[in-house]
């Protein structure tokens, strides 16, 4: 019964024990709409002030500037809630993200599901044990990102993310 939901959970005074990492996750995306809710009590008037007294061109131009400005601010909030010395890591992971985002979204591909399929292929028969296994599949991990795939054109994943950054100016300069 392990990952199941008990139905009669809630007879017995309350819901099933979470696992850490399922409570961490609810945390983390779960709370979105919380927090979309906080931001806009933060930011919407003076948003909607702002966008109002610009001139510009059309109601999609307007729709941009409110996305622009948004996005923006929360760039700011997410950097100033890092401590100084995290924060240009913190930062950089998110480019490289984003950078394996719009990857994904150029040749219409997802390179973590990619990156799995291939991990999928490596044959747990042909080690000794376990940890040998672990080791090979970490290994594997970490070179994919090198290897020249078919779905990016023949480039390496990290190439395809790197030029992605560089056109947006995202690549750690």
């Amino acid at each position: 019964m392990s990952g199941e939901l008990d139905p009669n959970a809630m007879l017995f005074g309350g819901e099933e024990e979470k696992t850490e990492e399922e409570r961490a996750m609810e945390y983390v995306y779960g709370k979105n709409p919380n927090r979309v809710s906080a931001l806009s009590d933060l930011w919407f008037e003076e948003l909607h002030k702002r966008i109002g007294e610009m001139e510009l061109p059309d109601e999609k131009a307007k729709i941009k500037m409110a996305f622009k400005l948004t996005a923006g601010a929360i760039l700011d909030m997410l950097g100033d809630s890092q401590p100084a010395e995290v924060a240009p890591d913190v930062m950089s992971d998110f480019d490289i993200f984003m950078g394996v985002a719009l990857t994904n979204k150029k040749f219409n591909v997802s390179l973590f599901k990619e990156q799995q399929k291939a991990l999928m292929q490596i044959d747990r028969s042909k080690f000794h044990d376990d940890e040998e296994y672990a080791r090979a599949l970490s290994e594997f991990e970490d070179r994919w990102w090198e290897i020249a795939q078919p779905l990016l054109n023949g480039r390496n994943p990290n190439d395809a993310i790197k030029e992605t950054l560089m056109k947006y100016g995202l690549n750690g300069e």
